[in-house]
């Protein structure tokens, strides 16, 4: 079974990663400060398109009250979330630490839209904590549940 991530998840993703990749760009400070965001935040957003947004397909379909045998495939993405929960959210505020300093200094150079950026991103940082992991995370539990139900029922 495959699962595509959310398509708005997709499209915030790639918006963030298209400013970012702006911000790189610009001379000086806020090109530094960018550059740093860059380079922690690559590798956790792979991390977060291999194993912690997929599963978020799913959503919808559970929601409407079905877990099917296929599902279990989302289980191995699930248990690793939960397993690297505590270092994505180490890497989270590291990132948050790097994005403040791309702030002040895209305050300092009158830089306004580096700034909104800045703001934008650690508010989806705080939604992937509060809602999209552990989210993700039930979904993994919801389906090995039901599953394990339907085991024994049968």
């Amino acid at each position: 079974m495959k699962f595509e991530i959310p398509k708005p998840l997709q499209v915030e993703h790639e918006e963030l990663h298209a400013t970012l990749v702006e911000a790189t760009k610009v001379p000086g400070a806020v090109g530094e400060a960018a550059r740093e965001v860059a380079r922690l935040l690559h590798p956790h957003f792979v991390a977060e398109e291999d194993f912690a947004l997929p599963p978020l397909a799913l959503l919808s379909e559970l929601a409407r009250g079905g877990v099917t045998p296929e599902m279990a495939e989302v289980l191995p993405m699930t248990r690793r979330l939960k397993a690297e929960l505590p270092k994505m959210l180490a890497e989270h505020k590291q990132i948050v630490g790097a994005l403040e300093k791309l702030r002040a200094a895209a305050h300092a150079a009158g830089r306004a839209e580096y700034e909104h950026f800045a703001d934008a991103l650690v508010l989806h940082a705080q939604t992937e904590e509060q809602v999209l992991y552990p989210a993700a995370i039930l979904i993994g539990e919801h389906v090995a549940r039901s599953l394990k139900e339907a085991v024994a029922t049968h």
